[in-house]
């Protein structure tokens, strides 16, 4: 991470369900394999790997993973609750 902005990898199984929520951070993010259905507001995304996408602060967003899947993601600013450390 730096002093703006904080990457992060997630693997994520299939079946699993992201619930929708918010934060105040911008986030970014790169399907590297699997798929993942993503609703963004009001809208529902079906990727593939090469897709991307940008989710602005405060929009309600979660994913479906339809199959075991890996993405990289950049919050901005830094979420220090992501942040290596006791206690996280």
């Amino acid at each position: 991470y730096g002093a703006r902005t904080l990457m992060t990898e997630f693997r994520l199984e299939a079946g699993r369900v992201l619930p929708l929520h918010q934060h105040p951070y911008e986030q970014t993010g790169y399907l590297v394999r699997g798929r993942l259905r993503l609703t963004i507001g009001q809208e529902q995304h079906d990727t593939r790997p090469g897709d991307s996408w940008c989710i602005a602060p405060d929009v309600i967003h979660g994913a479906e993973v339809i199959d075991d899947s890996v993405a990289i993601e950049v919050f901005a600013p830094v979420r220090e609750d992501y942040l290596p450390g006791e206690n996280r």
